[in-house]
């Protein structure tokens, strides 16, 4: 007997960009995020003007993804949603639009942690791609967040490691500000690295016990060291611009890989993940590709659209818990500060 077609839609509204999924079982039907261009005039992500786009955005995309998917909405199985962490005002609109169709529907409501489910996005059923075994180590590496964890099964994870103060994307938006790129900074600066020289300048490494990280330090460190260089030479950021992104990329990747190293050390893990928007940066997938040769890890590196915030993560997250029956109340909250 052919079993039946589980149909999860997911929707992810935690940050700046308004997302929504259609998954068939394990494998993704459509995927479609609105991004919000607004906040690069201001060089961040400003939380009233995202909230109020996600307002506007929530209805379309929803439908869009639906009508991408060639199905009906009778025929969704449940409705998944980002609960945290994030925005608040973000995080609202998402899970109000969530419970009110899952409710009008009278089908589940799942409400996924947006951490486990950029570890989850692992398991989307891709062609020609690998999933971790249990346990592997993951890292979560982005604009909002920084940290490893064991992962033991889909629902116990463990966080070996996290930033006490700014996460790794903040490093590279803060220092494109200084250095006048757009935000976010990311793309850019990684772009430029791969034409400038990794060693022309040298920045310090914040030296944070076991597996936690720190980039306030090195964003600071990053501003005096350009300050100073532009008063004794007005044309110093033009005129080295490759070699400061290269020399800022080749710091923050030896941060990341010192502390994964560190973490299979400790754990005899040599399977790692890595997920997140910082995920996408060429240099730390060269890198990690180079330990496999060097260290003999194995590396999963997930499918690009997968990397930053998407809806799709949402969905996998969504259709593991329905497996396990593990469905929200309606009164659930969102929460923006919610722990794995």
């Amino acid at each position: 007997m052919e079993k039946e077609n589980i149909y999860i839609l997911g929707i992810e509204s935690s940050c700046d960009d308004t997302s929504a999924a259609i998954l068939c079982n394990d494998r993704i039907l459509s995927n479609v995020v609105a991004d919000q261009k607004i906040h690069s005039e201001y060089g961040g992500v400003v939380p009233e003007l995202a909230s109020r786009a996600h307002q506007q955005n929530i209805v379309p995309v929803v439908h869009q993804a639906i009508e991408k998917a060639g199905i009906k909405k009778e025929q969704l199985s449940a409705v998944a949603f980002t609960r945290g962490p994030g925005l608040m005002g973000s995080l609202l609109v998402g899970t109000s639009f969530a419970k009110s169709l899952a409710y009008g529907l009278d089908i589940p409501l799942i409400d996924v942690n947006h951490m486990q489910a950029h570890i989850l996005a692992h398991f989307i059923d891709e062609k020609d791609h690998k999933k971790p075994p249990f346990p592997f180590l993951a890292m979560t590496i982005s604009g909002g967040h920084t940290q490893i964890v064991k992962v033991k099964s889909y629902f116990e994870m463990e966080v070996l490691g996290e930033t006490i103060d700014d996460a790794v994307g903040e490093a590279y938006d803060k220092s494109g500000k200084v250095l006048g790129l757009g935000y976010p900074a990311g793309p850019e600066i990684d772009r430029r690295a791969q034409l400038g020289n990794p060693k022309a300048y040298q920045f310090t490494k914040p030296k944070v016990d076991g597996l936690n990280f720190s980039f306030s330090g090195l964003k600071t460190n990053i501003l005096y060291f350009v300050q100073r260089e532009v008063k004794a030479n007005p044309n110093f950021i033009e005129e080295n611009l490759n070699d400061i992104c290269a020399s800022i990329q080749y710091t923050i990747i030896g941060i990341l890989m010192a502390k994964l190293k560190l973490a299979v050390k400790q754990t005899g893990i040599n399977h790692i993940a890595i997920g997140g928007g910082v995920s996408a940066n060429s240099g730390i997938r060269k890198a990690l590709k180079d330990a496999e040769s060097k260290f003999g890890w194995t590396s999963y590196i997930p499918k690009f659209e997968y990397t930053t915030d998407n809806a799709a993560m949402i969905a996998i997250v969504g259709y593991l818990k329905y497996l396990e029956k593990d469905f929200s109340d309606f009164d659930v909250m969102a929460t923006a500060r919610l722990k794995i």
